[in-house]
């Protein structure tokens, strides 16, 4: 008679092995779809491979670790892609497969072609303390309805409404020497954009330009610029280092994320009060009008749901200050070093004979829109990028000996690319790549090659807001002053990176009034 509660030896064994039967069947049978997938569409493997542990890819991790201490992380990722002599290399970190590509047409079908096939993995995780569910860290139907909510507000209208750059740009002025001192125009430049995107976007700026010298104030806008100021680099702290985020106290960044949050949910409050007072009015005849645009007050009449609204605002600020002061500044690291092109510049904008321009007059500085592209290509302000493969999808180049043939990539993997790399290439932007050259603009038309504000669905919404701030910028110190000197030690650019990349070193220069 059997024992109670026990199972008979056999059952076990058909138990074990109905489990491994399985599990070979799905192994087997994902192992003949990938061979059809590839034979299909032509793939062929990746012969280059920048990793010598091939498990865990710890050479990689503290490859990275140094150039990122010695600064030298676009650089280096560059060399790599002309030593192997291709486009596209394999990589690994942990258990995670790296794709790497400098090829526009990959680049295309990531963000565009098979769009759908990517996501953003693990970042996200990374981004949701500070940044929620906003439109720079969601997918799928979330960020559908976040770029839908936020879309209206980025029309000419707004961005034509110069008042406020002007109002910011005399305030950073008084902190400019006129006596040929050094001056650092980077800190400003972020103190500037900080100011201009919190007012755009809260009807309430943090006036930091007014602060200079008094940072020990308890000022609320002080405390806020300087919190968000950190918790923006713990969020690339937390990317970097993955799950080991979770081993970190991080009492600094937590409190950061407090304040950030604390002070954009006050305006978001002014902003579901004033639509509840706008509806109460309406309701009795009377309509409540405003004297002009507000950002908040228009993401308020279209949800009151205050979470998301703040979500949104994090995520725009996030946006609208760093790519428009690293823009700024590493363009006047370039200006201050070629007095030819601060003459070209000054003979364009002459034309305004010193008024402060309009949009439309913005708009057709033809120069100086060469200079801001340039800018843009040889030091891009999201310098590299990427996305998680959540299905298995192919990439038409990268595959074969010479990178021409398709490559398979298997769901899991993380694919990036780099525009820094991209925008230097000579079969593209010509041998002399790595100048500075605005001129080579008048006839360049590029396509996926350049890609100073992503692509595809998730094409950059405030890409005109920040050209529009740096071209007014760069239009009202040309006109203020009439040489530019770099003051810069090195005179070399060195990589700064964050969530953008800018001058390590500033910008050091000196002005000299008009």
């Amino acid at each position: 008679m059997p024992v109670q509660g026990k199972h008979h030896p056999l059952v076990l064994y058909l138990a074990a092995g109905a489990f491994f039967s399985y599990i070979l069947y799905t192994r087997l049978n994902l192992y003949l779809t990938r061979q059809r997938i590839k034979r299909e569409n032509g793939c062929q493997p990746c012969p280059h491979h920048f990793n010598k542990d091939p498990i865990l890819g710890i050479d990689v991790l503290r490859f990275n670790i140094r150039n990122a201490r010695n600064k030298t992380v676009l650089e280096s990722n560059w060399n790599r892609f002309k030593r192997f002599g291709s486009w596209t290399f394999h990589s690994r970190i942990m258990t995670m497969p790296i794709i790497v590509t400098v090829e526009p047409e990959n680049v295309k079908t990531i963000l565009s072609l098979k769009f759908k096939d990517y996501s953003f993995g693990a970042r996200t995780k990374a981004f949701t303390p500070l940044l929620g569910q906003g439109i720079f860290n969601s997918d799928g139907e979330r960020w559908a309805k976040s770029r839908h909510l936020l879309r209206p507000n980025f029309v000419r209208e707004q961005l034509a409404d110069l008042d406020a750059f002007e109002r910011h740009f005399k305030l950073m002025l008084k902190w400019i020497p006129r006596d040929g001192a050094t001056v650092d125009l980077q800190e400003l430049f972020f103190r500037l954009t900080i100011d201009t995107a919190t007012e755009f976007l809260f009807n309430h700026s943090t006036n930091s330009l007014r602060m200079i010298g008094q940072e020990q104030t308890l000022n609320e806008d002080v405390i806020f610029s300087k919190a968000f100021t950190f918790a923006q680099a713990d969020v690339l702290t937390r990317t970097r280092i993955g799950f080991l985020d979770r081993f970190r106290k991080n009492k600094e960044g937590k409190e950061a994320i407090r304040i950030c949050h604390e002070y954009v949910d006050k305006w978001v409050d002014d902003a579901v009060r004033w639509r509840e007072e706008s509806d109460a009015e309406r309701k009795i005849g009377g309509e409540k009008n405003e004297e002009r645009y507000v950002f908040i007050h228009e993401l308020a009449k279209q949800t009151n749901d205050k979470k998301r609204i703040r979500d949104e605002l994090m995520n725009v600020l996030l946006a609208g200050r760093d790519t428009t002061a690293s823009l700024l500044s590493n363009m006047f690291f370039e200006l201050s070093k070629n007095p030819n092109i601060w003459a070209k510049l000054r003979a364009e904008v002459g034309e305004l004979d010193g008024r402060t321009p309009s949009y439309e007059e913005l708009r057709n500085l033809k120069y100086l829109k060469w200079c801001l592209n340039e800018s843009l290509r040889l030091h891009p302000v999201v310098p590299g990028n990427g996305r998680f493969a959540i299905r298995d999808t192919v990439l038409p180049l990268g595959g074969g000996p010479k990178g021409t043939h398709p490559l398979f990539i298997p769901r899991g993997t993380l694919v990036t690319y780099s525009p820094y790399g991209m925008h230097r290439r000579t079969d593209y932007f010509g041998n002399d790549s790595l100048e500075y050259k605005p001129e080579r603009w008048e006839h360049l038309r590029p396509g996926w090659e350049y890609l100073p504000f992503n692509g595809g669905p998730r094409i950059c919404l405030g890409q005109q807001y920040a050209l529009t701030e740096a071209s007014y910028v760069t239009c009202r110190l040309v006109q203020e002053f009439q040489k530019v000197e770099s003051r810069d030690v090195d005179g070399i650019w060195k990589e700064s990176l964050t969530l953008t990349a800018c001058s390590a070193n500033g910008t050091l220069v000196s002005l000299t009034p008009a």
